[in-house]
């Protein structure tokens, strides 16, 4: 289901990771979201103000198409790439943009700490600013956040739909090492408690 202009479009489709949705302008991305229950949730979600409607999906430009089938693909766990998908980052300072970027760097697989991806954005000291970028993200999947966790390889926060337990199915989709939440023990009972 895709609405296009001559320079731009939105396109909403099902993934094995819910319903997914994507907007762009000419040839960058402006927008991405998924884990969406229903095409309306997904459209939703992107906060457009323009009327939505469906229409020819064999309209979509090519790497649109494109795009989609390797999003398709990810979601059922087949190893893709999107370093070569061009984003629009206007909306973005240098700092934000920085850390996008290294995000991006990331492999399939990995995962670093808020702590690291700004050292690796040449901030050094600004995990939390990261923390807030990457809550922000207008690409997941695309740009990959979830890779983001806290330190010690604890998850950390993650503000896609079903949050952590997505952000942990992605990593574990993905291959990745991740910490396990702990459980508490149950207490042994003294030899009285026993008793009863």
């Amino acid at each position: 289901m895709a609405k296009t202009t001559k320079s731009g479009g939105t396109h909403v489709f099902p993934s094995n990771l819910g319903w997914m949705a994507l907007t762009w302008s000419d040839e960058r991305l402006t927008r991405f979201t998924f884990g969406h229950p229903s095409a309306a949730a997904a459209i939703a979600s992107l906060e457009s103000d323009d009327e939505w409607q469906t229409g020819d999906a064999s309209a979509l430009p090519g790497w649109v198409a494109s795009l989609v089938n390797r999003l398709q693909s990810y979601s059922i766990g087949e190893e893709q790439h999107f370093d070569d998908v061009v984003l629009d980052l206007g909306h973005l300072s240098p700092f934000q943009t920085r850390v996008v970027r290294a995000c991006r760097r990331i492999s399939r697989g990995r995962v670093r700490s808020y702590g690291e991806l700004a050292a690796a954005a040449g901030s050094p000291g600004a995990a939390r600013a990261v923390g807030s970028v990457m809550a922000k993200n207008r690409f997941p999947i695309i740009v990959p956040c979830h890779r983001v966790v806290g330190a010690g390889k604890s998850l950390g926060g993650f503000s896609a739909r079903d949050g952590l337990n997505m952000k942990r199915r992605m990593l574990e989709l993905e291959g990745a090492e991740i910490a396990r939440p702990r459980t508490s023990r149950p207490r042994r009972l003294t030899a009285t408690e026993r008793l009863f």
